[in-house]
């Protein structure tokens, strides 16, 4: 017997991810009584399924690729990864696929979670199935949440629900490492689960249909990566495409994959790693004039633009603007800003950078792809700024010229790209690719944000030696050309 009951909050946020949690603690922390609706876990797909699994399995092989060539080391780390210690450390880093301690934080935020397939059901109000069976309603005296994020995007290919194809979340959470994996994809899960799983032992065929790694990125980020793949002993193949494969012996044995050049591959598992649909499918879209399964389309203050009255936000991968956690949180402490002020009455500032709007979204989106080696951007390409009519300088710099970069891995290949507004004379773009270059983007992002004047930058002077010093390379190159 299902029983439904009515309960009245200031907000309700649906999807208790990274997103989600972060547009919560804004809005009770203002002093608003928030509800946060979860499905699966809470802490979402980056805790369980992307960033921390992800990032566990990779650690072990970067830093293992690192040590192989610093003199001194090279001999200690040539056997093999353990592999059952790495799993083993995903595990931890996944929190063993349990979100006890999520579930704690958010009690203590003062927020309310309740566990259920949320769905929206006219304006400012959700109904939750429970997983008892019963039926709760909610109502939002200002405003509704969307944080649900977004899933795999699986090819249209025949009989791919009878391959039980990998996508993201099975790589990230496997138990072993399968002999033969087959990848179909050359983004960022591609190489990253390409790296990790060729590390850990696997025999890595990596298919792009594009003609290089990365095409979202600088060209030479994609050939950095692609030569340290095949050095691994990955098989990586561009101009090639998945036309039918199969899983043999009932859908119990391995896997055979036919390709658009005519040949075929037999692996153990194959991944699909060809994109990210939104996950808005069953969440009530149509109760509110919108198509179930569509992106949610906001303005910077992260509102939904086709829905009337100010209450309905669309925050993180749903609404497509940049889909990185990072940049979700980021959404959700707008979101959050802009929720508190509609609430006070304050007038919003939605002008360039101001406090409630998203201007990072499209000035400055900052990413890290993990594989070896590392590739650090944010910002413009020069692909992107030529698309949008940007007129901007191009810098360029050998990494691995830098003494810094040389006691970092004597052997260390890697370059820097920054992209220089002619007409603003600020940096507008910047691109690295290398071993430890990570830490070196949140400068960028800050030059860029910061709309710092290039001669500003020359006053910032890096330490020596680090590869930091990349940057003072970078402005004696552009001085001296």
């Amino acid at each position: 017997m299902t029983t439904e009951n009515i309960r009245t909050y200031d907000v309700i946020v649906i999807g208790a991810g990274p997103v989600g949690e972060n547009v919560a603690d804004r809005t009770s922390a203002a002093g608003l009584s928030t509800v946060i609706v979860e499905s699966e876990l809470a802490g979402g797909e980056c805790s369980y399924w992307a960033c921390e699994p992800s990032k566990a399995l990779l650690r072990p092989a970067l830093l293992r690729a690192d040590a192989m060539h610093v003199p001194g080391l090279d001999p200690a780390v040539k056997n093999p990864l353990d592999v059952e210690a790495v799993l083993a450390h995903r595990n931890r880093m996944s929190a063993d696929w349990k979100d006890d301690g999520q579930a704690e934080w958010i009690k203590s935020a003062g927020i309310d979670l309740l566990r259920g397939h949320g769905r929206l059901a006219g304006e400012r109000e959700a109904s939750v199935e429970t997983p008892e069976g019963d039926t709760v309603r909610l109502r939002a005296r200002h405003a509704v949440a969307v944080c649900t994020g977004s899933r795999a995007a699986l090819p249209p290919l025949p009989g791919i629900e009878n391959l039980r194809p990998w996508t993201s979340r099975e790589a990230t959470s496997a138990e072993q490492p399968p002999q033969r994996l087959v990848i179909v994809g050359a983004g960022v899960v591609g190489v990253e689960m390409a790296t990790a799983w060729q590390a850990l032992g696997s025999r890595v065929t990596l298919l792009a249909r594009e003609d290089g790694l990365l095409p979202r990125m600088e060209p030479f980020a994609g050939e950095l990566v692609t030569e340290r793949l095949r050095e691994a002993g990955a098989d990586v193949r561009f101009g090639i495409s998945v036309v039918g494969a199969e899983r043999v012996d009932d859908g119990e044995g391995e896997v055979r994959v036919s390709l658009s050049d005519g040949g075929e591959i037999t692996a153990d598992e194959i991944l699909f790693a060809t994109g990210r649909a939104p996950r808005s499918e069953d969440i009530g879209l149509d109760t509110v004039g919108l198509n179930p399964g569509d992106w949610l389309a906001t303005d910077d203050s992260l509102t939904v633009t086709a829905v009337r009255g100010n209450w309905l936000y669309a925050v993180g991968d749903v609404n497509r603007r940049a889909l990185f956690t990072h940049q979700g949180k980021y959404q959700a402490r707008i979101a959050g800003s802009v929720i508190v002020g509609r609430v006070r009455g304050e007038q919003l500032d939605t002008g360039r950078w101001a406090p409630h709007s998203s201007t990072a979204d499209i000035e400055a989106v900052p990413g890290v792809v993990f594989t070896d080696p590392e590739v650090a951007s944010v910002g413009l390409t020069i692909r992107e700024a030529e698309r949008t009519g940007r007129g901007v300088e191009v810098v360029d710099y050998e990494i691995g010229h830098l003494a810094g970069a040389v006691q970092y891995r004597p052997d260390y290949r890697g370059r820097a790209r920054i992209l220089i507004d002619r007409d603003r004379q600020v940096v507008v773009g910047a691109t690295f690719v290398g071993p430890g270059v990570a830490e070196l983007l949140y400068s960028a992002t800050v030059a860029i944000t910061g709309e710092v004047p290039v001669e500003r930058l020359w006053h910032a002077v890096p330490a020596f030696p680090t590869i930091s010093e990349v940057w003072l390379r970078l402005l004696e190159t552009r001085r001296d050309s």
